[in-house]
């Protein structure tokens, strides 16, 4: 009998180091996914000055994405322009969904750099997506998104 008392105490006593462990497990998990995808709002002045590295999102072809966070009304007619001497750029434009919108890998100029056009058709939060194109690197990047007006 005492020997079955002492096992039920050594099972409540088992229980509690089980559960902070499971808690504590899927606290560091949430800031862990937390910290893998955090795009950045883009300034003001939708321009920015950065760099891609390895510790940016793995594209699954060998290469890195930074995303960035722009506000787009519906209606605009918008023009991102991705410049770099690093890596042949590639600019990606999602939706608030995660679907692709539009994307440019070369601009007209005929360098690796990329400018997209496009009209925006809903007002939200969209993501601007710098990437270099299959495995060509990492670098030094010029990002602007303008607002196109009317002549």
């Amino acid at each position: 009998m005492v020997v079955k008392a002492s096992l039920i105490k050594l099972k409540h006593l088992l229980l509690i180091p089980s559960t902070l462990l499971t808690l504590s497990i899927g606290t560091y998990s949430a800031l862990a996914q937390s910290k893998l995808y955090n795009p950045m709002a883009l300034p003001p002045s939708n321009e920015i000055v950065d760099k891609l590295t390895e510790n940016d999102i793995p594209t699954g072809m060998g290469g890195f994405a930074r995303d960035y966070l722009v506000k787009l009304n519906r209606g605009d007619n918008v023009a991102i322009d991705l410049t770099s001497d690093s890596f042949d750029a590639m600019v990606t434009l999602l939706s608030t969904d995660g679907a692709t919108i539009s994307e440019n890998d070369d601009g007209p100029d005929g360098t690796t750099n990329a400018l997209l056009f496009t009209r925006i058709a809903t007002t939200g939060t969209y993501v601007v997506r710098v990437r270099a194109f299959g495995e060509t690197g990492v670098g030094n990047f010029k990002l602007k998104v303008s607002r196109l007006r009317p002549a």
